[in-house]
């Protein structure tokens, strides 16, 4: 029987190389995710970071939930706010020779290859970054509602309303009502 990531957390207090198995259990999910937010070279930097943060804090792990997926996911997510506050920081003191975008259109231009990028890219853009990564845990990584509201550290009910209202944004700023066109757009970064 395969051990749940609680017991793999439990087990590395006594055995610290038994948090490897989590790494290589989650590292591909998470590394997707932070490659789709900034870019696939300050995703490895900030992969490492994010299992070196969860390692250090394991022993403040919830071990009645079994699945750390959200746990993992919100540390990323930590981390990419992080990240993008340090590369404001970088611009502001070196403006001329920064290259620092705008982040919701480097988010929007990782989430699609596709034709629509432009589009998707301004619907993106008129989100706040919190409604932002609601909606890119839930059609990107597939993580339900409790466990956004998990890794996020909100509740289920601001969960629903955060996502709800960058919906109803992206639908508008994309001018269509389709419901399912949206959610194809977005599931397909």
């Amino acid at each position: 029987m395969t051990a749940t990531d609680a017991e793999l957390i439990e087990a590395s207090l006594r055995v610290p190389e038994e948090f490897a198995l989590l790494f290589d259990r989650h590292a591909p999910h998470i590394q997707r995710y932070l490659a789709r937010r900034l870019g696939q070279q300050a995703a490895d930097d900030l992969l490492a970071e994010a299992f070196l943060v969860a390692f250090s804090k394991r022993e403040r792990y919830d071990s009645s939930r079994p699945d750390a997926r959200p746990w993992l996911y919100g540390i990323a997510t930590n981390l990419v706010g992080q990240h993008r506050r340090e590369e404001v920081r970088r611009h502001q003191v070196h403006p001329a020779t920064s290259h620092v975008g705008d982040h919701a259109d480097r988010v929007a231009a990782d989430v699609t290859a596709q034709a629509m990028r432009s589009m998707l890219t301004g619907a993106l853009a008129v989100l706040s970054t919190e409604d932002r990564d609601v909606l890119l845990l839930v059609a990107w990584e597939q993580l339900s509602y409790l466990e956004v509201a998990e890794a996020l550290a909100i509740p289920v009910g601001t969960v629903r309303s955060r996502l709800n209202r960058a919906r109803r944004k992206v639908r508008e700023a994309l001018g269509t009502d389709n419901h399912t066109e949206v959610e194809e757009l977005l599931n397909n970064g």
